[in-house]
């Protein structure tokens, strides 16, 4: 079985050229194969991260394609695999299988359009992919909003750049957190969805990018549907219960469906009747 040309199911030896802590549960890599070759990913896709000896767990990739052959990823400490990566230091050593799966589309049918961006918590890290393939080929594309929720000020991801998009005219750029923790924050608090009412789209000529935990998915689309924004218009992500990341330990099947095949990336009108998708 093979993947532009590639053994899926044979690992690439990479370096870690990065290893620093984001928040108290998240970590940011950046890893180099050792062939010097690029990863070759699509904005949206996942590879399978492999520590000797201790097994091998997905993850999607942050950066565009656009930034060069170094791939990035974020990772939560949340198990065995996920602990074991958090010890890693610069010049470690790891596995790498990929890249797999479905992608963003952004290189492809979003060329043109309004492209709203809503992620909530860790699921900022694919979409940064496809946000900053955006803006690195921003000719290409036409209105661009992105809404970013947070639990606390604390668990914002890539702060540096949400205050680079902040400051961008050719993005707009909304931020909302579920509690302030008693910090000063000058942004919106509650939920995703309380940062819709402050903003236009033109649901003509609209693709929605949504990633972030279950809860939000729901009522995402409810507030996308009030928009008048059709299901045929709005782009999942859905990386839950994926481990092979080849369809056979049946891990992320859903229905008739696997997650790691299929998807992750799903547009809703295909998933919107499979039970347990969303």
């Amino acid at each position: 079985m093979s993947n532009n040309g590639k053994d899926i199911y044979l690992p690439q030896t990479a370096t870690v050229l990065k290893a620093q802590p984001m928040t108290k549960q998240e970590m940011f890599f950046e890893f180099k194969l050792d062939s010097g070759k690029a990863l070759g990913h699509k904005p949206g896709q996942f590879a399978e991260i492999c520590i000797p000896g201790i097994g091998e767990a997905p993850f999607g990739i942050s950066n565009s394609p656009t930034s060069g052959n170094n791939f990035e990823m974020v990772v939560r400490k949340v198990g065995n695999v996920t602990a074991a990566m958090h010890n890693l230091k610069p010049g470690d050593k790891i596995g790498v299988r990929g890249p797999l799966g479905t992608d963003f589309r952004i290189d492809g049918e979003l060329k043109g359009k309004d492209i709203l961006f809503i992620c909530g918590g860790i699921g900022l890290v694919p979409v940064r992919s496809a946000i900053n393939y955006a803006l690195d080929n921003r000719k290409d594309y036409g209105k661009l909003q992105i809404l970013f929720g947070a639990k606390t000020p604390y668990d914002r991801l890539f702060t540096n750049e949400l205050a680079e998009w902040e400051k961008r005219e050719d993005v707009e750029f909304l931020e909302t957190v579920d509690d302030t923790c008693g910090e000063t924050w000058n942004a919106c608090v509650g939920v995703i969805t309380t940062l819709f009412s402050k903003i236009k789209v033109n649901t003509e000529n609209l693709a929605v990018i949504i990633c972030g935990p279950p809860v939000m998915y729901k009522f995402a689309i409810m507030g996308l549907h009030e928009m008048n924004v059709k299901d045929e218009q709005i782009i999942v992500s859905l990386e839950r219960l994926m481990k092979c990341g080849v369809g056979k330990c049946g891990h992320c099947q859903i229905n008739g469906l696997y997650t790691c095949q299929d998807g992750p990336v799903f547009k809703y009108s295909d998933v919107s009747s499979v039970r347990e998708a969303i």
